[in-house]
């Protein structure tokens, strides 16, 4: 789905990420993962096209994402934000139609097609009138998903779509967002900073620190099998305390 060739990004004096090979397969889901500053986000957005590598190459399904074919290839993307990152003076309904509108669809294909994603998302139908401030935090982040899905895109793309939630929120999207994944079966790529959310969605992690890939795997090679000493800081930092892993048990 993403091929990246020695791909990498300076802001100012600073580099982003350093070149990088990243790849990303069809009908998978892959979690970036790092603390803050490592490049996740930075990696995320050149898949996108929303950053331009200032070296080498990003490649979507074949073709390289250039400024001159990004509109078009963004199509194929849904990307889903940290808050949602909905238009405030347009209501849910007019956020989640507002590519299709803009790519002239009939009003009754438009329709069909946010019927079908809200009982995909379980949004209430209800919801659909309201602006985004008179939504709680999980609608929002339900009407950024039916946004992302409208044009039926070949891949998913999700920077901390949760960080900003309450536990159980978080708790009850996540368990959404699993079924979801599953029953589109889209690739997916995910940012997040909590292992644990990101083993609970992935078929494969990426640890990511200053820029650079750390390691690549799954959880359990992760913890069987680090590949600098890093890899099992960041594990242990993210472990509850004995007393509260006991009282969560």
């Amino acid at each position: 789905m993403f091929e990246l060739c020695r791909v990498a990004k300076r802001f100012g004096e600073r580099w982003a990420l350093t070149p990088t090979d990243l790849v990303v397969p069809s009908g998978r889901t892959l979690a970036l993962i790092g603390p803050s500053g490592s490049g996740k986000s930075t990696l995320l957005r050149l898949m996108v096209g929303l950053l331009r590598p200032d070296q080498g190459e990003v490649r979507f399904v074949g073709t390289e994402l250039t400024p001159e074919r990004a509109e078009a290839l963004r199509r194929r993307m849904g990307f889903v934000v940290q808050g949602g990152g909905l238009f405030p003076h347009l209501d849910a309904r007019e956020n989640a139609a507002i590519m299709a509108k803009y790519l002239k669809w009939d009003a009754k294909r438009i329709q069909q097609r946010i019927d079908l994603l809200v009982e995909l998302t379980k949004l209430p139908s209800d919801r659909l009138g309201k602006y985004p401030v008179q939504l709680s935090g999980g609608e929002k982040q339900r009407v950024s998903l039916i946004r992302a899905l409208m044009l039926d895109p070949d891949v998913l793309l999700l920077d901390e779509p949760l960080g900003a939630l309450d536990p159980m929120t978080r708790f009850e999207l996540q368990r959404d967002l699993q079924r979801i994944f599953a029953q589109l079966r889209k690739t997916v790529v995910l940012v997040t900073h909590d292992l644990s959310e990101a083993a609970f969605f992935a078929d494969e992690i990426v640890l990511l620190r200053g820029g650079r890939i750390i390691q690549r795997g799954t959880l359990e090679d992760l913890l069987r099998s680090p590949a600098d000493p890093f890899v099992t800081q960041f594990i242990n930092a993210q472990r509850p305390p004995p007393s509260l892993g006991s009282i969560a048990r």
